[in-house]
C-alpha cells in the first residue's frame, strides 16, 4: 500500500503508514458511510472547532494545515486515496488543523457518527483509522523515533510488561499515556477496546496488537531470524543472560555453530540492575542492560544466531543429539548443551501479591521503574547486592526509600561499597528482622504492612511501589528427568556430583564429569542456574566462557 500523501512532518514511521492509501474496495465500503460532494481550489472543508469528519480523496487534493492566527503551516497535502483526520475525530474534541481544498476534485465526506458505525462494523478499516490516527497523532504532539507505538497506563501490568522487552530487546518504542491523554482513553473506547485489551500496540506502523504477546511482538517485528529445525548444532545456550551471551560469544568467535534461545530478553537477572560497579573494566559502572546490549552485539557480530521470546519447554535427553523443545512443540536438535536459564527473584508469601505484579510490586529497578515511582516512597525487600543498588539507583528520584530485611544487618550479603552507600543517603532506612504480611489495594498496589520480628509489632504504610529482591528460584522445571539438581533446585556440575548422583543417573563414560558438565554428558550448567554459583556477574561470565573450552573437548570425543 504506497502513500497518497507529502508531509512537512518529520515522520518517525513510514509516510505510507502514516498517511496509507486506500484500495478502491476499501474506498467503496467508505462510500457506503458517506456522500461524495465536488470541492474547489481554496475551498475550506473544515475548520478547528467545526464537527468532526474525515475526507476520503477521490480526486485532486486536500491539504491540512496548523493555524497560528493569520499565519497557516502545511502540515499533510493529500491526493487520491488518502484521508484527512487524526484522534481528535472519534473522540468528538475540538480539531487542531484547517483542512482545505488544493485543487478542484472529489472527496467522500464521513461525518463522526458514520465514523463510528463503520469502524464497529469494518474490521480491516477499523485497524486502518486506528493505525493512522495514533500515529498521526503522535507525530504531532510526541515526534518520536519508533516504528512501536504503544498506548497504555502505568497501572497495567501488561503497559509495564510491553515497555521492558523492547527496551530490554533495544527496540525504542513511543509511549502514549492513556492517564495523560484523556482523547486516547476515548479513542479506544470508540473501537470498543476493553480493559483486557490494553495495552494497544502499533507494530512496526503496520499492525494493530491488542495486548500481545512477547513472542506476538517478536514476530511482528521480526526481531529473530527462522531456525532451522533439522540443522545439527554444534551447541545450542539455552538463557542470554551474562553467562549465556559469554558462552555465545566465546563459542561462535571460535567458530562454533550457536544458537542462543532466550525465553523474554538478553540480560538475565544482571539485566535489571541498575549499575554494576564492580565488574572489573568498569571503574564508572555499567547498567546491566547495557552489558547485557554490548554483549548481545558480539555474539551476533561472531555470528551466535540470538533468538528472543521463545523459551526452552523441555530438554530431550534419551538420545543424542540431545535437542530442546520449544514453547510452540517444535524442536532443535544439538551435539552439546549449554544451560544459563539463571534464576528469578523468590517470591514472596503473602495472599494477592501476582494481582499486583508489574502493577506496583517489581523485581528489577530500572529508568522504567524509576520514573514510575519518582516522587513516592517506595519499599525494597532484601539484602543483597541487588537490593542495593536498586536502594542507591531509586534513591535521587524518589522520597523516601524503605530497605527491609529479614536478618540482623547486611554486612554478611552485601558488598561494603553499597553498605556505605547506603548508610550516607538521607533518604534510606534500613528495618532489619522485618517482612513484609499483607498487601492493599484495588488495581494497584496502595499500601503494605509489615511486622517487626522482635517485637511482632505490625507498621502499615500508604505506599504503592514494592521492589522484591530476595533470594532466587532456579529456572530449572524444564529439566526434569534429565540432569541431577540439589534440594533447591539448582543443577549439580563437576565435582558436586556425588558417585550416588552418577549411578542413579547412568553416567555412561569412564571418565568423570567436566567440571561444568552436569550429569548428563555433553551438557553443560553455568551462571546461577548452577549449585554453588557464586552470585557475581564476572563469574558468571568467567563460566560462560570456560564452559565452552569444555565444549570443544566433548566434540572431539
Amino acid at each position: 500500500m504506497s502513500s497518497a500523501a507529502q508531509t512537512t512532518l518529520r515522520l518517525s514511521s513510514p509516510l505510507e503508514h502514516v498517511f496509507p492509501r486506500l484500495t478502491p474496495e476499501q474506498i467503496a465500503r467508505i462510500a457506503a458511510h458517506g456522500r461524495r460532494r465536488r470541492v474547489e481550489p481554496g475551498e475550506i472543508l473544515l475548520e478547528p472547532g467545526d464537527s468532526p469528519r474525515i475526507f476520503v480523496i477521490t480526486a485532486g487534493s486536500v491539504e491540512t494545515l496548523k493555524v497560528a492566527g493569520e499565519v497557516e503551516e502545511i502540515i499533510v497535502v493529500h491526493s487520491v486515496g488518502s484521508f484527512t483526520g487524526e484522534m481528535a475525530i472519534l473522540s468528538g474534541r475540538r480539531g487542531l488543523a484547517r483542512t482545505r481544498a488544493k485543487e478542484a476534485g472529489e472527496v467522500i465526506e464521513v461525518d463522526r457518527p458514520q465514523i463510528m458505525a463503520m469502524v464497529q462494523t469494518d474490521s480491516e478499516l477499523s485497524d486502518i483509522l486506528l493505525r493512522a490516527f495514533i500515529l498521526r497523532r503522535l507525530e504531532l504532539i510526541a515526534r518520536g523515533s519508533s516504528d512501536v507505538v504503544l498506548l497504555g497506563s502505568r497501572h497495567s501490568a501488561g503497559t509495564l510488561r510491553i515497555k521492558e522487552f523492547l527496551t530490554k530487546n533495544g527496540h525504542p518504542l513511543s509511549y502514549i499515556d492513556l492517564e495523560q491523554d484523556a482523547e486516547a482513553q476515548e479513542f479506544l473506547d470508540r473501537f470498543h477496546i476493553t480493559v483486557a485489551e490494553v495495552p494497544v500496540l502499533i507494530c512496526g506502523g503496520r499492525t494493530v496488537l491488542r495486548n500481545p504477546s512477547n513472542q506476538q511482538i517478536a514476530d511482528c517485528l521480526g526481531l529473530n531470524a527462522p531456525i532451522d529445525h533439522e540443522q545439527v548444532r554444534d551447541t545450542i545456550v539455552v538463557g542470554a543472560g551474562p553467562a549465556g551471551l559469554a558462552a555465545a560469544v566465546y563459542g561462535a568467535s571460535e567458530g562454533l555453530d550457536v544458537l542462543v534461545l532466550e525465553s523474554t530478553a538478553p540480560g538475565g537477572q544482571a539485566g535489571s540492575s541498575s549499575r554494576i560497579e564492580n565488574y572489573l573494566g568498569f571503574p564508572m559502572g555499567i547498567s546491566g542492560q547495557e552489558l547485557a546490549g554490548r554483549a548481545y552485539s558480539q555474539a551476533q557480530k561472531f555470528g551466535a544466531q540470538v533468538t528472543v521470546a521463545k523459551g526452552a519447554r523441555a530438554l530431550r535427553c534419551v538420545r543424542r543429539p540431545y535437542s530442546i523443545e520449544l514453547e510452540d512443540g517444535s524442536a532443535v536438535p544439538a551435539r552439546t548443551i549449554v544451560i544459563a536459564t539463571g534464576a528469578s527473584y523468590r517470591k514472596l508469601g503473602v495472599a494477592g501479591l501476582a494481582r499486583f505484579e508489574g502493577a506496583g510490586v517489581y523485581y528489577g529497578a530500572t529508568a522504567m521503574e524509576a520514573q514510575l515511582c519518582r516522587g513516592e516512597e517506595v519499599i525494597i525487600v532484601g539484602g543483597g547486592n541487588s537490593a542495593g543498588q536498586a536502594a542507591v539507583f531509586l534513591s535521587p528520584s524518589v522520597r523516601r526509600v524503605k530497605m527491609l530485611v529479614r536478618g540482623a544487618g547486611l554486612a554478611e550479603t552485601m558488598s561494603r561499597y553499597l553498605i556505605r552507600r547506603i548508610e550516607q543517603a538521607p533518604n534510606i532506612e534500613l528495618w532489619t528482622r522485618a517482612e513484609i504480611v499483607e498487601l492493599e489495594g484495588s488495581d494497584r498496589l496502595e499500601a503494605v504492612r509489615w511486622r517487626d520480628n522482635q517485637t511482632m509489632a505490625v507498621e502499615r504504610s500508604e505506599i504503592g511501589n514494592l521492589f522484591v529482591m530476595t533470594g532466587a528460584e532456579p529456572a530449572t522445571s524444564w529439566l526434569d528427568g534429565c540432569v541431577v539438581r540439589d534440594e533447591k533446585g539448582f543443577i549439580k556440575t563437576g565435582p558436586d556430583l556425588t558417585r550416588e548422583d552418577l549411578r542413579a543417573a547412568e553416567w555412561p563414560l569412564p571418565r568423570a564429569p567436566h567440571l561444568l558438565e552436569t550429569s548428563l554428558p555433553g551438557v553443560f550448567a553455568v551462571g546461577d542456574v548452577r549449585s554453588g554459583n557464586q552470585k557475581r556477574v564476572a563469574s558468571a561470565v568467567g563460566e560462560g566462557s570456560t564452559a565452552i573450552a569444555l565444549v570443544h573437548q566433548v566434540l572431539k570425543e
